[in-house]
């Protein structure tokens, strides 16, 4: 016998679905007087999905997106030179899935037993997670004992609270557990788009494949792994000596734009098989960071997450330095500040969409300070960097950008030469001034310019590049 079937249920839903009178009148009245408030909340519900969904695995049934055009190499790129293993890292690279299209962006690097650390890191007013977990466990262990770096490019992990902090923490487990060692012998650093909350179960998956796959010669890999809007990745290397026994050190950065001193947007890890004490490392790091990675600026903006880790593995058989002013460390001092030299100048070599890669140079300063603002002053202009990238010779700029540094100046003494050519001697134009051989001195793709601002004896020298139509297209769609 059939069941009788029973009644509809759908109107009884409807009605309870029906919102009240009152309800209406609420909503059409929000409607009427404040569309702006309706508008301004439906943007942040769509942003808030989308950065919910923004490390979503794409469905397979979903159309593939056509993916970003590759950026045109700088025209002042250098090679990535032949880097000789340094004895006690390894390293790998992997793809942890932070870019949507096909790239390796997870960098992994073990030290062995007893190696040293030391880090300088950005002095933004607002650090990134992974700066912070560096500097607090640095200081906790005075640089002893660091057993593992771990990297990621995509996502920078800053502002991101205390969430940003525990992804972090998550991380460091995850490779503390990998390597047999204390989550506080990890170091960790990021990059990418600000504001992004890590997906730190993206790095964990990812540690047991990186860890079946270290090894020693893996260092044009990992310079492509941190790259974020790099063109080229960026490599040094040098040999030195202490007590006559051969020492290497080799080093990687990332960088393009939002690049000026104290630091730049920039990742730097620079290891050395020598046996230096952590305090000695430190010292050396943070003395040479002063006249190369905080002398470099491509655009003036300082970044949330800057950070140059030093390591020393002890594995060369040299005997271990404990001081950082040993006269047996002399070779190695001139060597490293080399190499953190050779890796700032690529930073700016890879300025986005330069064309200019610019040396400038203050003299006859009141002290080293005020001839560094003079400098950077010069080096940050605007319109300084836009007639470079013109090509035009137009030192009125340059004696602008001078003087709204504040800084003593004489302006009845002042000079300015751009390559050997004078443009200004003693506050006017330069008798020898030629405008034919200053124009084709401008077609050069390296430039330098000296500033004499006549009141002291002190110097500094400052590197940046040009600015052009192409910077603005990059960070224009930096997110899109």
């Amino acid at each position: 016998m059939s069941r009788k079937p029973k009644p509809a249920a759908a109107p009884r839903r409807a009605a309870k679905a029906a919102p009240k009178p009152v309800e209406v009148v609420g909503q059409t009245l929000e409607r009427a007087f404040d569309p702006l408030a309706s508008a301004i909340k439906r943007a942040a519900l769509r942003r808030a999905d989308k950065l919910a969904h923004a490390f979503d695995t794409p469905k397979a049934a979903d159309a593939p997106k056509a993916a970003k055009a590759a950026m045109p190499v700088s025209p002042l790129a250098v090679p990535f030179p032949k880097v000789k293993p340094i004895r006690g890292v390894v390293m790998a690279t992997g793809r942890a899935g932070f870019y949507k299209h096909e790239r390796e962006d997870l960098l992994v690097m073990s030290f062995p037993e007893g190696a040293s650390c030391a880090g300088v890191f950005t002095r933004h007013g607002v650090g990134s997670a992974p700066v912070d977990w560096c500097k607090r466990h640095l200081e906790a262990t005075k640089g002893e004992g660091v057993k593992a770096l771990v990297v990621n490019a995509g996502c920078a992990n800053s502002f991101t609270g205390r969430p940003g902090a525990d992804a972090v923490r998550r991380v460091a487990a995850g490779v503390a557990k990998r390597f047999d060692c204390r989550q506080r012998d990890v170091m960790a650093a990021s990059t990418g788009v600000i504001g992004v909350l890590l997906d730190d179960a993206r790095i964990v998956a990812r540690l047991p494949d990186l860890e079946g796959r270290l090894a020693d010669d893996g260092w044009g890999g990992a310079a492509r792994a941190i790259m974020t809007t790099d063109t080229f990745p960026k490599g040094a290397y040098a040999e030195a000596k202490i007590d006559g026994v051969t020492v290497r050190i080799a080093g990687i950065c990332k960088g393009s734009g939002m690049i000026a001193p104290d630091m730049a947007t920039m990742l730097a890890f620079v290891v050395t098989d020598a046996a230096i004490s952590p305090r000695a490392l430190q010292a050396l790091v943070s003395l040479y960071t002063r006249n190369t990675f905080n002398a470099v600026t491509v655009d003036g903006d300082r970044s949330t997450n800057d950070t140059l880790l030093l390591f020393a593995t002890g594995a060369s058989g040299a005997p271990k330095i404990g001081r950082a002013g040993e006269h047996r460390l002399a070779d190695f001092r001139d060597k490293l500040e080399a190499v953190l030299l050779d890796l700032a100048h690529q930073l700016v070599r890879d300025g986005e969409g330069a064309t200019k890669f610019i040396k400038i140079t203050v003299t006859g300063a009141q002290s080293a300070a005020s001839a560094r603002r003079i400098a950077r002053s010069v080096a940050d202009s605007p319109l300084v960097k836009t007639a470079f990238a013109g090509e035009d010779a137009n030192w009125g700029r340059i004696v602008m950008a001078v003087g709204k540094a504040d800084e003593p100046v004489d302006r009845d003494r002042m000079s300015v030469r751009f390559g050997p050519h004078w443009a200004a001697q003693d506050g006017l134009i330069a008798k020898s001034y030629d405008e034919a051989k200053m124009s084709a001195y401008m077609k050069n793709q390296e430039l330098e310019v000296s500033v004499d601002v006549g009141v002291g004896r002190a110097s500094s020298t400052v590197w940046t590049c040009d600015l052009t139509k192409r910077y603005v297209e990059i960070n224009g769609d930096y997110r899109s």
